[in-house]
């Protein structure tokens, strides 16, 4: 396989990847504006963010390492056709929390992978579903402070987890990076074989 470059900085999405046998020889964060744009949908959001990442970062190592695969992901949690914030205060995480509260929500997470020109953008949907919170609930998790950074105010991999009532999709989704949407790109680009070790 070649070389492969993460562009995020999660950890998660590191994680990920070693799921499926990769482990990027650099990790490169993009730094764009994530703003909505005005009117953008949730799916289309995810999907657009992915791709600016990918592209810049691959603009950015074009003339350094234009053999290597470039990755990057990007995680929006919404409420109807409303994108939920990332978790940047007490707050943010406390009004995230009380909006999903007896409610399902989806995840999309946009995947954008760039080889030798090629590129190739993808949206996975998962559905979380939550069960009612008490304010006893919402309150301890905030105290926790799992919510730090996260997209919709809450990480799965914690205790947000035992939230969930049901989810229709991948687990891999909801944490940061579909692997079954990313491995299905990285074997029809030829990147990576069918079944690997």
């Amino acid at each position: 396989m070649p070389d492969f470059i993460l562009a995020s900085s999660s950890p998660r999405r590191l994680a990920l990847l070693k799921n499926i046998g990769i482990t990027p020889s650099d990790i490169i964060p993009a730094d764009i504006d994530e703003t909505p744009l005005k009117g953008e949908l949730p799916k289309e959001h995810a999907l657009r963010l992915a791709v600016e990442k990918a592209s810049k970062v691959a603009h950015d190592v074009a003339k350094t390492h234009p053999d290597h695969v470039i990755i990057a992901g990007d995680t929006v949690v919404a409420c109807g056709r409303r994108i939920l914030p990332k978790g940047e205060s007490e707050d943010i995480a406390r009004n995230c929390l009380t909006l999903l509260s007896g409610r399902r929500h989806t995840i999309y997470g946009g995947i954008c992978v760039i080889y030798k020109g090629k590129e190739v953008a993808k949206v996975s949907e998962t559905a979380v579903h939550f069960k009612r919170l008490t304010k006893q609930e919402i309150e301890s998790y905030v105290l926790s402070g799992e919510w730090d950074g996260k997209a919709g105010g809450y990480g799965m991999q914690g205790y947000a987890e035992s939230f969930v009532k049901r989810i229709d999709g991948t687990h891999s989704g909801i944490i940061g990076l579909c692997l079954h949407t990313t491995r299905n790109i990285l074997v029809g680009l030829g990147v990576m074989p069918p079944f690997n070790r």
